[in-house]
């Protein structure tokens, strides 16, 4: 069955370039983000590892720790991030799990139960393990989104997405289309207009269903 928002995502015991450990303690009281890809020393990859690396003050700021996820062993995670840190120009220092026996790509829905890989296999073989988990201090899936082989994705939206997810869950709001901190939030429909004075005090209204705020600070 596929992994779904707000489903606990299973706690599995990894092992990493960086040790072996649950991923529940390993989150802890923390926000975090798990992003795979389908093999080490691979293009599009290393760039996307190297923009994860570059972002790793942002990361602490908000919170949250991030875990990569490849189909490869530990000893080539350890020779692939010196190439991530050449071209990428930060040293990655997240752990990236070594899935060889892809345990994580399929408890996380990205490859089907009868999946294996072959002798002599390529990036097609693991290709839909190109996704990324948001997960909260709950250890509950908040957002998911899976990438094809030839796109690489863009991390200052998972930057934005983990603000938006962050501010809706302390504030209780949500966001609009294009979203970054400092706008307008939406009083939930869930809310109605007393109580949203009451929690907001005023609000503007584009519509009875579309009701605007600003957050303090």
């Amino acid at each position: 069955m596929a992994l779904r928002i707000n489903d606990t995502i299973p706690d599995l015991t990894v092992e990493t370039d960086l040790g072996t450990f649950s991923l529940h303690d390993w989150i802890g009281d923390s926000w975090a983000i798990l992003f795979s890809h389908p093999k080490d020393f691979t293009p599009v990859c290393t760039t996307e590892f190297g923009a994860v690396a570059r972002l790793a003050d942002e990361w602490e700021k908000r919170g949250t720790k991030v875990i990569g996820v490849s189909v490869d062993g530990v000893e080539d995670h350890r020779k692939w991030k010196a190439d991530i840190e050449k071209v990428g120009g930060a040293a990655p220092k997240f752990p990236i799990i070594a899935d060889d026996g892809l345990a994580v790509s399929k408890a996380f829905d990205m490859l089907p139960a009868e999946a294996y890989l072959p002798d002599g296999r390529t990036p097609a073989d693991s290709a839909t393990v190109r996704s990324v988990f948001i997960i909260g201090p709950d250890k509950q899936l908040k957002l998911s989104m899976t990438y094809p082989m030839t796109v690489g994705r863009n991390f200052a939206e998972v930057l934005r997405a983990l603000d938006a997810l962050q501010t809706t869950a302390k504030h209780g709001v949500a966001t609009p289309a294009d979203w970054t901190i400092g706008q307008d939030v939406i009083v939930p429909p869930s809310v109605n207009d007393d109580a949203a004075r009451q929690k907001f005090g005023s609000f503007e209204a584009d519509l009875p269903y579309l009701r605007k705020v600003k957050l303090p600070g």
